[in-house]
């Protein structure tokens, strides 16, 4: 096999970026995508300068199921192989449940789960090629769910709905492809410090949220895995007298 490679959505910024620094200074080629091209391009070219990774980046909408198909051939024919896929893409939606417009429902579940689902769908017979080729380490997804997922917020019904189906979608893969190398993996953190999680700072400040940094040394630390440790989900609460927050 040659170097590892990795595909992780989301990759411009934040939680994303973070993880693609990290697997990029372990040697990792890695396809990058984001909405915005200006913003991926900008991400790629410091990874580049930094740490010299052979870096392909495609510009690719989530909410587009052509996109979704298209990200994972772009990612195919430049590296022929997918180590790791890292899932972090996502909306958020806020709103009680008597008010949430539907049309913020579908939005989430669309982007959060639905994308997510074809994508893995898409990339599993690589995966398995992959983990064929390298059997004592496998193939590995890594979703990017959220604590919501496991214990609800007021006003994140939608959000936490589709990221509490991301981690049973993360335990069903595990048990039908684990026999193939590939496991699935979800991380689910409390409020980190991103772009997402401005509209919280009022109530949190972003020195007392997680750091991208701890989300992104937990998904190194999952790649570097045997294929027999499955981890099915880590919840990552913030410091406080309350573990199950965000």
């Amino acid at each position: 096999m040659t170097q590892r490679t990795a595909l992780i959505t989301g990759a411009s910024r934040g939680i994303g970026a973070a993880i693609a620094q990290k697997l990029a200074e372990e040697g990792y080629r890695l396809t990058l995508s984001a909405r915005r091209e200006p913003g991926l391009r900008d991400t790629a070219e410091r990874l580049r300068d930094q740490t010299g990774a052979e870096i392909h980046t495609v510009a690719a909408n989530m909410a587009v199921e052509d996109d979704v198909r298209a990200l994972l051939a772009s990612h195919a024919a430049q590296f022929g192989q997918l180590d790791v896929l890292v899932l972090n893409a996502g909306v958020g939606t806020l709103g009680l449940v008597a008010d949430l417009p539907t049309k913020m429902f579908d939005l989430a579940i669309n982007v959060n789960l639905r994308a997510q689902f074809i994508l893995i769908q898409e990339a599993l017979p690589l995966l398995r090629k992959t983990a064929a080729s390298a059997p004592d380490r496998g193939a590995k997804i890594i979703a990017l769910a959220s604590i919501t997922g496991v214990a609800s917020e007021a006003q994140l019904s939608a959000y936490g709905a589709s990221k509490a189906a991301l981690i049973s979608l993360c335990e069903t893969v595990t048990l039908e492809e684990s026999v193939n190398g590939v496991t699935a993996s979800a991380i689910s953190p409390g409020y980190v410090d991103t772009d997402m999680a401005q509209w919280k700072h009022d109530a949190v400040a972003p020195s007392e949220m997680l750091a991208a940094n701890d989300v992104a040394e937990l998904a190194a630390a999952i790649s570097r895995l045997s294929v027999n440790a499955v981890v099915p989900n880590i919840v990552v609460s913030r410091r406080g007298a309350q573990i199950w927050r965000a």
